[in-house]
């Protein structure tokens, strides 16, 4: 029995890549389908989540919204893995620099994805689960972002449940054991893609630094981070060609 279209993505397996870019907005997908695909069709649309699959540099490449949130990220990677055969799936979102060595608009590469989530819980596990990105997938984005000559940092995020938190003391504690940046959804895909043993990567670019208080504005961080698109884009290119 088919397992699709599912309740949240109205396709076929045909129409995705074997690697699909995730930012957590659907106008950031619209926006790098518009401008880095060649012939890019929307394959869904349900709850406004736009998914794309065109070509880039030759290789075929989707680029699907995912969400806020590990709940979310969670659904959507669930099904491309299990139900649409999508092997790669490489996120592309924004973070807060929680490290004064980064600066606005450095890109992250999240070798690892601590968490104050629950999240490992329903793997019943005894003891505690280390989420970490693909290997090979990192290793090409490395390539690529020197490529580039974009700034970069590879190291640790940290998955959070909470946007806004009544205890303020959490940030310095993260910051102490050397975790680089905050955002919503590394951890929850990383262990999705372990589950499924597929692969999966997090590329975030810094929108906003938690100790100086800079940050960029909704519409700078739709469209304006470029280069983590190329080295997100060249990557899946190169996994497609491998």
């Amino acid at each position: 029995m088919k397992n699709y279209p599912t309740p949240h993505i109205n396709a076929t397996p045909d129409d995705f890549a074997k690697t699909v870019l995730m930012p957590g907005d659907p106008l950031r997908s619209e926006f790098v389908a518009k401008n880095f695909l060649e012939n890019a069709r929307l394959i869904n649309n349900v709850r406004s989540i736009q998914g794309y699959t065109g070509k880039y540099k030759g290789a075929t490449v989707t680029v699907m919204a995912s969400g806020m949130g590990m709940p979310s990220i969670a659904i959507y990677s669930y099904e491309l893995y299990n139900f649409f055969g999508v092997d790669n799936i490489i996120r592309i979102g924004s973070a807060g620099a929680m490290s004064e060595k980064l600066k606005l608009r450095d890109i992250v590469i999240g070798m690892g994805a601590c968490t104050d989530s629950a999240f490992a819980g329903q793997y019943n596990l005894p003891g505690s689960f280390a989420p970490i990105a693909n290997y090979a997938l990192m290793k090409t984005a490395i390539e690529q972002a020197e490529k580039h000559n974009t700034p970069y940092h590879v190291g640790n995020l940290l998955s959070s449940d909470r946007f806004y938190s009544d205890d303020k003391s959490t940030t310095d504690a993260w910051r102490k054991m050397g975790v680089l940046a905050v955002e919503m959804e590394a951890a929850g895909l990383y262990m999705t893609a372990s589950r499924a043993g597929k692969s999966a990567l997090a590329i975030c670019t810094i929108s906003d630094h938690l100790l100086t208080g800079e940050e960029t504005t909704s519409d700078e961080r739709q469209t304006t981070f470029v280069n983590m698109m190329e080295i997100a884009l060249d990557t899946a290119a190169e996994m497609e060609n491998k």
